[in-house]
């Protein structure tokens, strides 16, 4: 690996989209590079979830401490949990040359667009709004008025797209996650990124 900068990748979208489900394939596809950063948050862990796997899962006390400390690269409170990204890790991984790649609800990537405006901003959308509802459903994890809170904040969310640089819709998993790949492949590519790799080489030949 060289010590070309890696980049910062943003997955986010609506609760219920299948952010975990697409980030896990991805990850285990043999040719992933990208390191994962673990996201902290107060929900309940969930069946088949691993504490430092898929979350670090804290109390609400612990994660206003953390808070307090400037411990965030940026973090929200979403359906009444708390959803943050430690800062100290995803910064050394880049420094490393690596792509870090971030899963994180909506109003989180609102700050992170602040902080690391050359990130690469995915939105990941649901085919529609009811097949969203549908995904809801199918955990069987939440009650109506829960899902309805989620279906209304997705509503919003979606309208947010703006945001994004990119736009993938979840129709397929498979394809979703080809999809986001062949972005981070082309981002790479930027004539940007390619230019001030040789800007550099031509100083130091002249040194």
């Amino acid at each position: 690996m060289d010590n070309e900068k890696g980049l910062l990748i943003v997955l986010s979208g609506p609760s219920g989209v299948g952010k975990g489900t697409v980030r896990k394939k991805i990850f285990e596809d043999p040719s992933t590079s990208y390191k994962y950063s673990i996201s902290m948050t107060t929900r309940n862990m969930r069946e088949g979830e691993e504490d430092g796997v898929d979350y670090f899962f804290k109390t609400k006390a612990e994660f206003e401490e953390l808070i307090k400390q400037d411990q965030f690269i940026e973090y929200a409170e979403y359906v009444g949990n708390y959803y943050g990204t430690p800062v100290e890790y995803v910064k050394n991984t880049m420094d490393d040359g690596y792509d870090v790649f971030l899963e994180i609800e909506v109003e989180g990537a609102k700050q992170v667009r602040k902080k690391f405006p050359d990130a690469l901003f995915i939105f990941l959308a649901p085919p529609s709004l009811d097949d969203l509802r549908e995904r809801l459903v199918g955990r069987g994890t939440e009650s109506d008025e829960k899902i309805q809170s989620r279906v209304t904040e997705a509503r919003k969310e979606v309208e947010m797209m703006n945001l994004y640089d990119y736009v993938v819709v979840n129709d397929e998993i498979d394809l979703a996650k080809q999809r986001i790949q062949s972005i981070v492949d082309a981002e790479h590519l930027k004539r940007e990124r390619i230019e001030a790799k040789y800007r550099k080489m031509i100083l130091e030949a002249k040194k």
